[in-house]
């Protein structure tokens, strides 16, 4: 007994309502289920249960969440209950429990709930008889993919779910109401047969007891349907009262016999036009049933049946005749397919070649037979007679096609423009390295060569001019390696060396650092002088079980370091270096997602008149604005912006924010007369920059773009110019970044035409103390005014830097002197502190 319900048990009072002599399982039970009271029926039921013990004990587990939800609801004020439950005493057999509490008129309400069994085993089985069979009948509908259909003359109608899916119909979409709307959705070339079969159906024809016909699909297409039914009831006068039956979509069926239809049609037309003979021999007859085919062939005229012994064998040729008559009396007397090929006589007196495809066999009966197939293969000894020449003549070419195969396989190894091996020809050379292990050898070395400013030569003076530079740079690793080193270019620009390695790196850098000057040297392209450089990774094992492989991998490594460094230069592998490469690439995919969330943004440098020192001009300089390192200057991802490509979304993006921010001043009335913004040398390529430029409301006068001098002005580029023509159409002004640093030439300054000329920070740094420098900027400013160009000054760091370059002439100051790059707030409240300086002067 449970001490929580202890308590319950005596609730059973003898004045309550006797259970004892019901005929029927009944007892008390408690709120919580403790059995109080029960009789003798109820005992036979659940066996030795105790009073106090939890009464869901004695039936099945299964039943016992039912029977205590059952229970609850009642002892929370629900009305009475019913359930089917077995018990563990009787698992066999079914009852229902009833489960109330009595109403006793006046009597206080009773803390015991009545239940009740009553057996319904018999009840259940018959139950559970009936749905198995009402099921087994269902899925045999379903499984059968048959939609059933019940009329009945009251109106009453039932289509079942397949019958409707049939259709395409769902079970809510409606059915047509009458005869004549079905009718619509029948085939029309199918109405009149059906309206006759329903009604022969109906007087219960049996030979209507099935038919087909088309009906529309809700799609639109027609379906096959196989209808079956019958009259099943009749009225008083005759007429049919009901009449059940089934729907079948046979439409595959009916595609699958017009298919046969169409394949059959085929096969005639196959063998009409293949002009094979086909015959059918009955050996205890004594004849051959030969079709037209057959007989054109071996040109038998009549219908008369062909004699076994006499007009075949007649046309035999006579150097054939012996051994085909042997060789098919073998292959019949054992009963096996056979195929021959044999020569007849024509009636012209030619020879006509004979192929055969024959099978004996027995019949039903026991009679011996013989079918197959003949057709002329004159043709085909013609044709192998021309290969038989054909083939002496593919012989004597074969020496010319093996010296074709060598130079393809030459040709899918190397490299077309320099004759070096290629990217195949590597992969080939490191893995025979790798096998060749157990041999004694040296170390291996791997040198990664990439041009510098090779692209530039290629951009700018044409693919002839790359080429030149690819051919020159091959001669030179050629020249530099031996005859025992081993040199690929593995695309582009860029080459792999590799050479045996003795242990030490002097001698590697001595290589690398030979290759590097002899590329340095000026190269001469049609009259152009063409400079570029080169970067080298180098990484080496003397560990014979090295992967080559990854030693390339680490080549490539170290060349990123190199061209990190500031290019034209080597290094040599290390395990640092392979975080450098990571770090490189997380910033490349941190760069990715600040273009994604707007995170680069525009700082201002004001720039002041020499002479007044008022504001003339701002530039824009993009900073990344880091949600964790805080504010970025270029220099730590401009370059990674170029490598990525994605230097010229970055300029228009400072471009459209510096107009948007230069609107914002106007309409503050804050003057800033202009906002130079940085243009990369690949924007001015872009043959779609003057569409872009002409959609933006850009105010003529007001912007500038700045060119870096190392974008070569001297060149004469199409589009590039194209370009600059259309920035001046636009009022946009050209000034030439950084110069006296790069390779402008004065004919390249007057080819552009620019507005200003900036000076190089490194130019203005020591003018204070450089008599050299003073007249160096003196001489840029002459220049330059002689072309009627301005000259801005940078990097103008003090008050003396400002004194002597307004002495020699500058227009424009510019540097951290003056004022230092500030955000877009910062630029504001400094506009807007010399407006009110101004007023007050």
């Amino acid at each position: 007994m449970r001490p929580d319900v202890a308590a319950e048990v005596p609730v059973a009072r003898s004045n309550s309502i006797q259970i004892r002599d019901l005929p029927w399982p009944a007892a008390w039970i408690g709120e919580t289920g403790i059995l109080q009271d029960h009789n003798e029926a109820m005992r036979s039921v659940i066996g030795h249960l105790a009073r106090g013990h939890d009464f869901a004990t004695a039936i099945l587990d299964e039943n016992a969440s039912a029977f205590w939800l059952a229970l609850r609801r009642i002892a929370m004020g629900g009305p009475s209950a019913t359930l089917e439950i077995r018990t563990k005493a009787s698992p066999t057999k079914t009852y229902i429990a009833a489960l109330a509490r009595p109403h006793l008129g006046p009597l206080p309400r009773l803390p015991a709930i009545l239940l009740q069994l009553t057996e319904i085993t018999s009840l259940r089985e018959s139950i559970d008889l009936l749905a198995e069979r009402e099921s087994r009948w269902n899925h045999a509908l379903v499984c059968s993919v048959s939609g059933v259909w019940d009329q009945r003359s009251t109106g009453e109608l039932y289509y079942s779910d397949v019958w409707r899916a049939i259709r395409g119909l769902k079970p809510e979409d409606p059915i047509p109401p009458n005869t004549d709307e079905w009718l619509e959705l029948v085939h029309p070339q199918d109405r009149e047969r059906v309206l006759h079969c329903i009604e022969r159906q109906n007087a219960g024809d049996p030979d209507y007891m099935t038919f087909e016909y088309r009906e529309r699909h809700k799609d639109g297409h027609y379906i096959w349907i196989e209808c079956r039914g019958a009259c099943v009831e009749r009225n008083e006068s005759g007429q049919p009262a009901r009449i059940v039956g089934t729907d079948t979509d046979v439409t595959a069926r009916k595609d699958q016999e017009e298919w046969l239809e169409g394949l059959s049609r085929r096969l005639k037309l196959a063998l009409d036009l293949s002009r094979i003979g086909i015959f059918e021999t009955d050996f205890s007859t004594g004849t051959s049933d030969w079709d037209d085919g057959m007989r054109r062939i071996f040109e038998f005229s009549g219908d008369a049946d062909i004699k076994v012994g006499d007009f075949w064998e007649s046309k035999l040729h006579p150097d054939d005749r012996e051994r085909t008559l042997t060789y098919v009396a073998a292959r019949i007397k054992e009963l096996r397919p056979f195929t021959d090929e044999y020569r007849i006589i024509a009636k012209d007196g030619s020879t006509r070649f004979i192929r055969s495809n024959s099978l004996p066999y027995l019949d039903q009966d026991g009679a011996l037979k013989m079918i197959g197939v003949n057709w002329d293969v004159t043709e085909d000894h013609r044709l192998r007679e021309e290969l038989e020449r054909q083939k002496a003549l593919a012989e004597a070419r074969n020496a010319e096609l093996e010296k074709t195969r060598i130079d393809a396989e030459y040709s899918a190894m190397h490299d077309h423009l320099t004759g070096l091996p290629n990217r195949r020809f590597l992969e080939a050379r490191l893995d025979s390295w790798r096998k060749d292990g157990d041999t004694p050898r040296q170390g291996i070395a791997v040198l990664h060569i990439d041009l510098d400013r090779f692209k530039q030569i290629n951009d700018t003076l044409g693919h002839g001019a790359g080429d030149a530079m690819l051919k020159h740079a091959a001669r030179v690793l050629l020249d530099n390696i031996g005859p025992e080193g081993f040199a690929a270019r593995i695309g582009g620009d860029e080459f792999v060396l590799l050479v045996d390695y003795d242990g030490s790196e002097k001698n590697l850098s001595l290589l690398a650092d030979r290759i590097i000057g002899t590329m340095r040297h000026p190269v001469w392209h049609k009259g152009h002088e063409c400079r570029f450089g080169a970067s080298i990774g180098i990484a080496y094992s003397t560990d014979v079980l090295a992967d080559p492989r990854q030693l390339l991998q680490n080549a490539d490594i170290a060349l990123y370091n190199a061209k990190n460094h500031g290019r034209s230069r080597h290094e040599f592998y290390t395990q640092s270096s392979r975080t450098i490469l990571a770090d490189a690439r997380r910033l490349s995919s941190e760069l990715l997602r600040a273009l994604e969330q707007d995170e680069i943004v525009p700082y201002y440098q004001l720039q002041y008149d020499a002479r007044t020192r008022q504001i003339v001009g701002a530039e824009c300089l993009a900073r990344w604005q880091h949600p964790q390192h805080g504010i970025l200057g270029p220099d730590r991802f401009l370059p990674m912006a170029e490598e990525c490509g994605v230097l010229a979304q970055i300029d228009r993006i400072m471009l459209d924010k510096s107009l948007a921010d230069l609107e914002t001043w106007r309409q503050q009335g804050l003057n800033l007369p202009k906002i130079s913004v940085n243009v990369s040398a690949r924007r001015l390529t872009d043959p779609d920059l003057a569409q872009g430029l002409g959609s933006l409301n850009i105010r003529p006068g007001t912007v500038s773009f700045e060119i870096l001098e190392s974008v070569f002005l001297d060149r004469q580029d199409a589009t590039v110019m194209t370009n600059l023509e259309t920035l001046r159409e636009l009022s946009i002004d050209i000034e030439i970044d950084d110069f006296g640093t790069g390779h402008a030439s004065i004919v390249g300054l007057l080819n552009l035409k620019p507005s200003t000329l900036k000076i190089d920070r490194q130019l203005v740094e020591h003018l204070p103390t450089s008599q050299e420098q003073r007249v160096l900027v003196m001489s840029i400013i002459q220049i330059a005014r002689s072309l009627k160009i301005k000259v801005t000054a940078e990097g103008v760091e003090t008050e003396e830097h400002a004194r002597i370059l307004k002495r020699l002439g500058c227009d424009v100051l510019q540097g951290f002197g003056l004022s230092r790059p500030l955000d877009f707030a910062a630029t504001t409240a400094l506009l807007a502190k010399h407006k009110k300086t101004a007023a007050v002067d």
